[in-house]
């Protein structure tokens, strides 16, 4: 596979006026981008981004037998559950909360504002818990920050610590990830839909543990299987992103140029306001975008319309 030759994207990024860019290629860094020199150093708002570095930190737990199987209902946790007049609600079980699919009625951003509802309600996890049902539990991808804010209370039960003093036993101090801060519900349980704070660095190495099936320098931080199964579509979904949502990652794919064209999956963990860490592992390849214009969202675009048609030009894929 030949090197790639991304320098044509800068003029772009420049003109869609994106905080930063950062591509990895096969473990070399070809593309590092800041609006300015300072925010190299600086922590930026991941959003929901979030959601996929809570993932990593609940299949650390779940492959050490710390969470138990994802199978299991989440009333063992919450067993407050057993006196809702749903009984469904005792249905619901990890893996729904990694899939969005728990099937509370539950309307992020608009409509019935769920989000920031909740994000004003004295108990979260409580106010979560205690919304009705629209689906059968594992039916239909909701987007749902209440459902990784009940993944946060469940880690913190299990490991006995603070999601984020797990985070740095268990993940940070192998990427060698120093410096973030991450906000807290009333609660003191730390946010696990959005409210972690990241160099853009540091989101790559996120990106650079799935695309090298958990192993860092040698050391296995989480199983292959589950790398695997976190980052297989589970469920369709069409909001905020059309495409399919495994286990808190997004998967999509694109047409690559081969005769005739195949498509090459991808998976990303995407956050609002245009906060992007996309994984192809076919090309061995991390793509981070970062954002603060929230007039325009347009760091998909940077992906899709620029560096796409770059990479599929000039790079073909290896067999995996």
């Amino acid at each position: 596979m030949n090197t790639l030759n991304l320098q044509p994207l800068i003029p772009s990024l420049i003109e869609l006026n994106v905080r930063s860019c950062l591509v990895v290629h096969k473990g070399t860094t070809i593309v590092e981008y800041y609006r300015k020199p300072m925010l190299a150093s600086q922590l930026g708002k991941i959003n929901s981004c979030t959601k996929s570095m809570l993932s990593a930190l609940v299949c650390i737990a779940i492959d050490q037998q710390i969470i138990p199987h994802p199978d299991t209902p989440i009333i063992e946790f919450f067993p407050q559950l057993s006196e809702d007049n749903d009984t469904r609600k005792r249905e619901i079980t990890i893996a729904h909360l990694l899939t969005l699919s728990a099937g509370f009625h539950w309307n992020e951003f608009g409509g019935l504002n769920s989000f920031p509802t909740m994000t004003k309600s004295a108990d979260w996890v409580q106010f979560v818990l205690s919304q009705p049902l629209s689906d059968p539990p594992g039916t239909r991808m909701v987007y749902n920050s209440g459902c990784s804010q009940l993944l946060a209370a469940i880690l913190r039960q299990a490991s006995g610590q603070s999601v984020a003093k797990f985070a740095e036993q268990q993940l940070f101090k192998y990427l060698g990830i120093t410096a973030y801060r991450w906000e807290m519900d009333p609660q003191g349980i730390h946010t696990g839909g959005f409210g972690l704070h990241l160099k853009p660095k540091d989101m790559a190495k996120l990106g650079l543990l799935y695309l090298q099936e958990g192993n860092w320098e040698g050391r296995q931080l989480l199983l292959p299987a589950t790398i695997e199964r976190s980052t297989t579509p589970q469920l369709e979904a069409d909001k905020p992103y059309k495409g399919f949502y495994g286990w808190h990652w997004w998967i999509s794919s694109f047409s690559n140029e081969s005769n005739p064209p195949t498509q090459v999956p991808f998976h990303m963990a995407l956050g609002f306001g245009g906060q992007y860490i996309v994984v192809v592992p076919s090309y061995e390849l991390v793509v981070v975008i970062t954002s603060d214009n929230k007039k325009r969202n347009t760091s998909l675009d940077v992906f899709r319309q620029y560096i796409l048609p770059l990479l599929v030009n000039s790079a073909r894929p290896i067999n995996i």
